[in-house]
């Protein structure tokens, strides 16, 4: 994206409006990262002087993981919110063409031995899933996906280029990614359809950006983003506010379980494999790691090598 200046990495960010608890951001299609990140710490200094702040982005581009930027909340005793829109991938209740991103939200608040953190799509899965199983040929295991007549499909690589074509063209072949709830309206997918709404309404709208079904326009790829941090120590004891959530938490864990399996709490798999992560180094599956050195190589970027 960047060789077709979809991405323009050297273009300075730019803060449209700013009041002592807000801030109006124009990316100028710089990466997300570079946005978000100066978005989320611009907050944590203005929460911790004034207890709250939110911030909006337009003309960015994909962020990473939202739960990133909501953990940069947590470290500083906050509570913070993270959400943005994506590329067209999601199919609303009934419909039969993509118009949602899969409208990712993140949401931590204090806790030990680590914060609660839950990171989720409001698809019922996130594309990266699909490309993975598309990379390695593998099926799609459930009913993630459907076609242009809502049938669902479980070849991976057909929904992969089906998506690819909805994202960046303004072709519509029809289908895409369903919401969570999945394909039938008895199983509430009204719901994941609302919640991603929400996403759209608190990013491309708020932000006055592109809502996802138009960030495939010749030339645009600009996602918009939104992030809420509020002090919990408007209302308590920030110690006292994590040991009753901690609390809580250790007797959902030790609730009856069926045996043989855990009962977590969003973010306790994510610090465990972190963990692992640090003493192991992160495994990635072969054509990932490819990629990356042709990318590396196309960048002028050193790969690091694979141990």
């Amino acid at each position: 994206m960047i060789k077709e200046h979809i991405i323009e990495p050297k273009n300075k960010v730019k803060v449209l409006k700013e009041t002592p608890t807000s801030l109006l951001i124009d990316a100028n299609k710089n990466m997300g990262q570079i946005a978000s990140a100066f978005a989320m710490n611009s907050l944590i200094e203005k929460t911790k002087k004034l207890g709250i702040s939110l911030a909006v982005i337009r003309n960015s581009n994909h962020f990473g993981t939202a739960g990133y930027y909501a953990r940069l909340a947590a470290k500083q005793g906050l509570i913070g919110i993270a959400l943005t829109n994506t590329r067209p991938l999601v199919v609303p209740t009934n419909a039969t063409e993509a118009f949602l991103g899969s409208n990712a939200f993140a949401f931590t608040f204090p806790a030990d031995p680590h914060p609660f953190v839950f990171d989720g799509a409001t698809s019922i899965v996130s594309s990266g899933k699909i490309q993975v199983l598309a990379k390695n040929n593998k099926p799609i295991p459930g009913d993630w996906a459907v076609d242009d007549q809502r049938h669902v499909v479980s070849d991976a690589q057909k929904v992969e280029d089906n998506l690819a074509k909805v994202a960046f063209t303004e072709d519509e072949p029809g289908g895409g990614v369903l919401t969570l709830g999945g394909l039938l309206e008895q199983n509430s997918n009204y719901k994941g359809f609302g919640n991603s709404l929400v996403v759209e309404l608190l990013t491309g709208i708020l932000a006055q950006g592109s809502i996802s079904a138009d960030t495939n326009k010749p030339g645009k790829h600009d996602f918009s983003q939104f992030f809420l941090t509020i002090n919990p120590e408007l209302f308590g004891d920030l110690e006292d506010l994590k040991q009753s959530a901690t609390k809580m938490f250790d007797r959902i864990r030790h609730l009856k379980h069926v045996a043989g399996t855990h009962i977590m709490i969003p973010g306790d798999r994510e610090y465990k494999h972190y963990d692992e992560n640090l003493k192991q180094g992160v495994v990635i599956d072969d054509k990932t790691a490819k990629e990356l050195e042709t990318i590396g190589k196309d960048t002028h970027v050193t790969v690091p090598k694979a141990i």
